[in-house]
């Protein structure tokens, strides 16, 4: 039996809340390019989220929320847009003949986020994740092209499963509300006290640039 919406949104708060302790500030350094995946997100404004929460915790939410507009869109499309359907197997099965597939099967933390760090200027990489995975799909044979009439078709279709995605989207971002109140109450538990003791350090570090011992 299908679960309905409420019941998914619910359980995707409830896993992402299980992680939330687990989360730690990021070390190293931040990326120069945002992420297109939350930044202006409205399921994250639904939640709360705003741009003073660390982008690691609203990307843990903003991925699980967005896996069940997928899958409704991908119900949808297999009930309703034969075209588009064909289209999505045809490119699935493409996906599965590459030998090097390091962006699937990964945490919803770490998914949709770049698969490499940022470069440091005059420092080249020797290889990066990202080239041999294009290298790898250069090997796999495109897809046969498609007639006017089927480009025109499947434009068609993709419209109607885009609106669907918005139809969902915005029930998904209606329910969120709902969720708010708990969603602060990890934030202000887990988040708030790391992000509080790391301005704390570098306030001293800042009051005191030198050793004291030097």
């Amino acid at each position: 039996m299908e679960r309905s919406l409420e019941t998914q949104v619910s359980q995707a708060v409830d896993a992402w809340l299980r992680w939330l302790p687990r989360w730690e500030p990021a070390t190293h350094r931040g990326r120069v390019a945002v992420c297109r995946r939350c930044f202006g997100s409205p399921v994250l404004s639904a939640a709360g989220l705003g741009a003073d929460v660390p982008h690691g915790v609203q990307h843990g939410l903003s991925t699980r929320v967005k896996a069940i507009v997928d899958h409704a869109v991908a119900e949808y499309t297999s009930r309703n847009l034969p075209m588009l359907q064909a289209e999505l197997d045809q490119q699935a099965e493409r996906n599965r003949a590459r030998s090097y597939r390091p962006g699937e099967g990964l945490a919803p933390e770490f998914e949709g986020m770049p698969l490499d760090p940022d470069p440091v200027p005059g420092a080249p990489f020797l290889f990066t994740l990202a080239g041999m995975a294009d290298e790898a799909d250069s090997q796999v044979p495109a897809l046969p092209p498609l007639s006017d009439d089927a480009k025109a078709a499947l434009r068609q279709e993709v419209g109607l499963a885009d609106e669907y995605a918005n139809m969902i989207g915005r029930e998904v971002c209606a329910i969120l509300l709902g969720h708010r109140l708990r969603i602060q109450a990890g934030i202000a538990e887990y988040v708030e006290p790391q992000v509080a003791a790391l301005l704390d350090e570098l306030t001293r570090s800042l009051d005191a640039p030198f050793d004291p011992t030097d």
